[in-house]
């Protein structure tokens, strides 16, 4: 195996534009150069033998010439030249010239000198130190004495014979030492070594704890961890200490003990005590990244009992408002959490109170402008939408409150209201009359033209009595003014002189307030009324059909029809058909801005046909059929959310509720990342860190997993044979690549060079090795990932062969293709956020559908996994055998990029054996994304379809 494979611990970056280094120079700078030339030239041996280079006869003249100068920067080379250079000889005996200097005057140089000794595996290089090893436990400087321990710790861990007694001495100066970095590397080596002595000073000094740094109390909660994990009966022995380090003064101590205090015991009084101090740490600590780790203890605190009625749900249901604190935060992702932990505590007793609180976070939102503040808004009603529909008490008053944001410029805020008052309405019969009444209070404020279409199909649905009909259609001619809307502008062009003399004063009268020039029939009531209600929110529903949107005029006409059809009555009737009428008239007339559609005429004159013929038909479903569809949704609605509730408790109940009898028992050693739920979290934690990026498989660190990963880059022919194993991490990729010399000559200089396409970016280039015959290395080099885009990885390897005089030799490798996969999950969203950000996304890539696949649900349910995407369409919606589907899908990158697409396919019903047919519209924000799944699709489909012709 080559020299670079050898232990070491230390690793030097080489400057990539160094010259070569020439050995005879190097020993002439040593013998007889100053300070900076031995300096620089011990440097360049460093580089050199970490490349690979065997410098044999540079050792004695180091020891000669630059060992006993007492310069601080060369004793500081010399530790790093003494942990990589060869000690031993080609029979492994040791070199005669390996000779270690312990006695330096400097604090700083001894305690380096002691932690360089904890990296040597020569026991005969140690065996003559351990004397003044030992001695320096009782130096003056606490820095020498702390690193003495862990010599003395790693020796005796990898060469008990040399010094026996270590656990005796340890245990002797833990009880003199008074700093508290001494005591902490004293008690670690303790726990590692003798864990009885390590108990028997924790029970000596039991009540002194509270007063020890930070550093110790650390190492003591991980010790009593320890112990009680695996002897429970100690459990009452530690508690009160675990009591008392949950009030300390660190930060970092108050999370570790509140953790170890809940595996420790599950009485109220713990998990109350551990929660409360979780809730502090989330309030006082200003990092994001914090509060966020600690809000997913606290959910897991949640999950201890396994179900909503468990005694730690119970607990924690009376700290709601202690949790809501957090709300102070002004991180959007930190407010989200905090408010579906609150909404999953919220009881019956402390709703009203978080209620409260809620709305006065919705009156703060009124005054803060914050990118995130319409969001916020957004996420406080869904909020409060919920408490509601859980605690129907409640709801009145709520709604007065929610009621307020119709008129919000939001729009996604004010469609989540409606989306409330849609349930509220239909669901509490008693608030009916309220909802109604706030509802023609503000919808003449209100700013959105979807807003307005769904509060008109509400007040035409719910509205109670005649008066309450002529109430909303008192509203709707409010919002429309007088008609008929062609005449009224036919007047205006005639009396444009002397309104224009008498009744203006300035032309910026006729100018709206975005700058733009209104003609005088939009606003002609409103000038007539009082003057300042041209610019007003309450006319906006006339500006809409004037300005030619006549999907709106076809959502009044609805709205009349219903109303009309509700509550007979001849001047209801006629005043509604009036209004349609003027309405088409408009828009056959060419006036407006946007032509009326074909689609819209027809609605238009539906509705007119409905109120003139009154076909039973239509009646019904004007009259029933629409509540009907209503109560069919609301129910669809609350199945997924009960179907998403028991999968989420189901997950829950995992690792933490009752184990069966035939449960599979999880060894640590063949767990995966996610199975480690009765092990030791902090060897657990230990390993997840180590091992790379959580959470992206339940498999990820296994052999199988990053042997399935391996991508050979060179022939097997090639000089030089190389492979890859390629590791993505969350924003970086990590090449591990194999390099084996097939030939019998030593090469020179063997460098990996690489290069990327894409948002990649090579962090550094991986330094040259040399290459014995058939002998082998492995190289790491990482690249940085920026967005979610394919990217390609290529190069090749660079060599020269010694003594031969043609030039560098290249092998070419094989190209390396990220996928896109690993940076994609699946996400969920509203459909008013879907569609929003299909209108919005400029970027869009249709892929057509070629696959062997005969089933609608095969061919969704294969892109979905292909695709890492979820599917927003309803179960419902899908069931069932029609010859065609459309199905929405949304995903979220890693980077906070959103990918959407549509699913249009469709199979002939009468042929059973005919292959699904259509395409998949993609959108993005950026290019690349829409690209880069479009081709992610398009290879799933060339390889199963691979796969059926040979099968």
């Amino acid at each position: 195996m080559s020299s670079v494979e050898q232990p070491c611990y230390t690793i030097i970056n080489a400057p990539s534009d160094s010259e070569p280094f020439n050995e005879m120079q190097l020993k002439l700078d040593l013998e007889t150069g100053d300070i900076k030339v031995k300096i620089d030239a011990l440097k360049k041996t460093i580089n050199m033998i970490l490349a690979g280079e065997k410098l044999p006869n540079l050792l004695m003249i180091i020891i000669r010439f630059v060992l006993p100068l007492q310069d601080h920067t060369i004793k500081k080379l010399l530790l790093i030249f003494w942990e990589i250079v060869p000690k031993t000889t080609a029979d492994g005996k040791l070199l005669q010239e390996m000779i270690l200097d312990l006695q330096h005057p400097n604090e700083f140089l001894r305690g380096a000198t002691l932690r360089f000794l904890c990296k040597l595996k020569e026991p005969e290089l140690l065996e003559p130190l351990m004397p003044t090893i030992r001695a320096c436990l009782e130096h003056r400087h606490s820095y020498v004495r702390r690193n003495a321990v862990l010599a003395i710790f790693t020796i005796y861990k990898n060469f008990e014979f040399l010094i026996p007694d270590a656990p005796e001495l340890i245990a002797t100066f833990l009880e003199n030492e008074q700093d508290m970095s001494c005591k902490r590397n004293a008690f670690i080596m303790l726990i590692n070594a003798n864990q009885e002595r390590a108990l028997s000073y924790l029970a000596s000094c039991l009540d002194q704890v509270h007063t020890f740094g930070d550093i110790l109390q650390l190492v003591i909660v991980e010790l009593i961890y320890k112990v009680c994990h695996a002897n429970p009966q100690e459990r009452s022995r530690f508690i009160r200490c675990i009591y008392n380090l949950v009030n300390s003064s660190s930060a970092a101590v108050r999370y570790e003990a509140a953790g170890t205090l809940v595996t420790l015991s599950s009485a109220p009084t713990a998990i109350k005590a551990a929660a409360s101090c979780y809730i502090e740490l989330i309030v006082k600590e200003s990092d994001n990244n914090v509060k966020l780790i600690v809000l997913d203890r606290l959910q897991a605190l949640k999950n201890i009992g396994g179900s909503a009625d468990s005694g730690s749900s119970r607990v924690l249901q009376d700290l709601v408002m202690d949790v809501l604190r957090v709300l102070a935060s002004p991180d959007l992702e930190v407010r989200k959490k905090t408010l579906a932990l609150a909404m999953d505590l919220v009881s019956s007793r402390n709703i009203e109170e978080m209620v409260m609180l809620l709305k006065k976070e919705v009156s703060k939102t009124h005054n803060v402008e914050h990118e995130d503040t319409g969001k916020y808004r957004q996420l406080l009603v869904r909020t409060l939408h919920q408490a509601c529909i859980k605690f129907p008490d409640v709801a009145a008053t709520v709604i007065p409150v929610l009621m307020e944001f119709l008129s919000d410029t939001n729009e996604l805020a004010a469609s989540d209201v409606l989306i409330f008052v849609r349930e509220a309405i239909y669901k509490f019969e008693h608030l009916k009359s309220l909802i109604l009444e706030k509802l023609l209070e503000w919808f003449p404020m209100m700013r959105s033209f979807r807003v307005i279409r769904s509060a008109l199909w509400l007040l035409a649905e719910f509205c109670e009595g005649i008066s309450g009909a002529e109430s909303v259609l008192d509203v709707v001619k409010q919002c429309l003014g007088d008609l008929p809307l062609i005449g009224e502008e036919t007047k205006t062009e005639g009396k444009e002189n002397p309104t224009k003399d008498s009744t203006t004063a300035t032309p910026r009268q006729l100018v709206t307030s975005d700058g733009t020039y209104a003609t005088q029939s939009a606003f002609s009531v409103a000038d007539g009324e009082g003057g300042d209600g041209s610019s007003g929110p309450s006319k906006l529903l006339r500006q809409g059909i004037l300005q030619g949107d006549m999907f709106l005029g076809a959502c009044v006409a609805s709205a009349l029809v219903k109303l009309s059809l509700r509550f007979p009555n001849v001047p209801l009737n006629n005043e509604s058909m009036l209004i349609m009428a003027a309405m088409l008239n408009y828009g056959k007339s060419g006036s407006s801005t946007k032509p009326i559609t074909n689609d819209d005429m027809e609605h238009i004159l539906l509705c007119l046909r409905v109120l003139s013929e009154r076909p039973p038909p239509l009646v019904k479903v004007y009259t029933a059929e629409c509540r009907q569809a209503l109560c069919n949704m609301l129910q669809s609605n609350e199945n997924a959310i009960e179907l998403a509730n028991k999968e989420r408790e189901n997950v829950n109940l995992g690792p933490t509720g009752l184990a069966g009898v035939e449960q599979t028992v999880t060894f640590s050693l063949l767990a995966g990342s996610k199975e480690t739920g009765g092990h030791d979290v902090f060897e657990a934690s230990l390993n997840k860190a180590v091992v790379g990026k959580p959470g992206q498989g339940e498999d990820n660190d296994d052999t199988s997993t990053r042997l399935a990963k391996v991508t050979q880059l060179t022939g097997f022919s090639d000089p030089v044979y190389s492979e890859a194993i390629v590791t993505v991490n969350q924003y970086d990729i990590v090449l591990d690549v194999l390099i084996v010399n097939q030939t019998g000559d030593t090469l020179q200089n063997c460098t990996l060079e690489m290069a990327t396409l894409g948002d990649l970016s090579l962090v550094e280039r991986p330094s040259p090795v040399v290459l014995a015959p058939h002998d082998f290395c492995s190289i790491k080099a990482h690249v940085k990932v920026s967005s979610t885009e394919n990217g390609i990885i290529f190069g090749n390897i660079v060599y020269d062969v010694t003594g031969a005089a043609s030039d560098r030799n290249v092998v070419v490798l094989n190209d390396i293709h990220v996928d896109i996969m690993d940076y994609i999950e699946p996400a969920m969203c509203s459909d008013i956020e879907f569609r929003k950000m299909w209108a919005n996304f400029e970027w869009e890539n249709k892929v057509s559908v070629n696959t062997n696949l005969t089933d609608l649900h095969e061919y969704l349910q294969h892109l979905l996994s292909s695709t890492n995407m979820k599917c927003l369409t309803p179960d419902m919606a899908l069931s069932g055998q029609c010859g065609f589907m459309a199905a929405n899908m949304y995903a979220r990158s890693i980077f906070g990029e959103d990918a959407l697409a549509n699913l249009s396919i469709e199979k002939p019903v009468n042929k059973p054996d005919a292959p699904v047919v259509g395409h998949i519209r993609i959108r993005a924000k950026s290019q690349g994304m829409a690209l880069s799944l479009g081709d992610k699709i398009n290879m799933t489909q060339k390889a199963h379809h691979k796969i059926a012709c040979a099968s």
